[in-house]
């Protein structure tokens, strides 16, 4: 149980790292960012249909599981509304570009905060597997690293862009992993002292966040130019991925 423990922890912090590296040595082409975020896509449905419904209701009930579904889903509306999200496409050479040196300020605390926000209740997903299947932990981890990665790019490129620095600007995108970690530790802290009912709603909601989170951001964003269905066959290469993994 302590090394699945620690596996989730990397992993965890594997997506915004990583995309922080790329973004300040090479960005990627426009077709495998697409790609990674149709798998992506296909991974989180796949595990929301899949693992955590089933189990929330499992643990509590139709009703529950269906209120649970609905506020999560309501919450990342939300939430969206307040601090929009940082999607692929501002991450366009056209819009690094556009930055100017005396909007570095605002434009990286605006980034970060919005994902620092959005990263939180992510970490919180990932702890979902701590009350009820270690494996279902490893797999959010996993999807929530992959979606981590595009985002890990737009934070650091364009700070990147207009300050020169490497190394700072892989610094401070990559502290972005950090709500992952207390949303993490957070939830798991909580979980243990919550009725099965409350952590079956919980689980629900994980579902309802992680269902708009594919339907908002990661389907639309993979499908804004015409790649020849591809994206489509990694979406459900995804899905395949989290069915094969039920063998473990």
């Amino acid at each position: 149980m302590e090394n699945a423990l620690y596996i989730i922890i990397g992993i965890s912090v594997l997506g915004p790292i990583l995309g922080s590296l790329i973004g300040v040595l090479k960005k990627p082409s426009e077709s495998f960012m697409y790609n990674l975020l149709a798998f992506a896509g296909g991974v989180m449905l796949a595990i929301a249909f899949l693992e955590l419904i089933p189990e929330s209701i499992k643990m509590s009930s139709i009703l529950i599981t269906v209120i649970g579904i609905s506020f999560g889903a309501v919450i990342m509306y939300f939430v969206d509304i307040i601090i929009p999200h940082i999607h692929p496409g501002m991450c366009k050479s056209e819009n690094c570009n556009n930055l100017k040196k005396g909007n570095l300020k605002k434009t990286s605390i605006y980034l970060l905060f919005g994902i620092f926000l959005h990263n939180f209740p992510e970490g919180m997903a990932i702890a979902m597997g701590t009350v009820s299947d270690i494996r279902v932990s490893i797999i959010v981890a996993i999807a929530i690293a992959i979606h981590n990665i595009p985002e890990g790019i737009c934070t650091s490129a364009p700070y990147y862009h207009v300050s020169k620095k490497k190394l700072k600007s892989f610094l401070i995108s990559s502290s972005t992993a950090i709500p992952v970690l207390i949303g993490f530790f957070v939830a798991k802290s909580l979980y243990q002292y919550l009725s099965s009912e409350i952590v079956g709603f919980i689980i629900a909601t994980t579902a309802g966040l992680m269902i708009y989170i594919t339907s908002d951001e990661l389907i639309p964003s993979s499908c804004c130019k015409n790649t020849n269905h591809k994206t489509i066959f990694a979406l459900i290469i995804g899905v395949l991925f989290v069915v094969l993994l039920g063998l473990i």
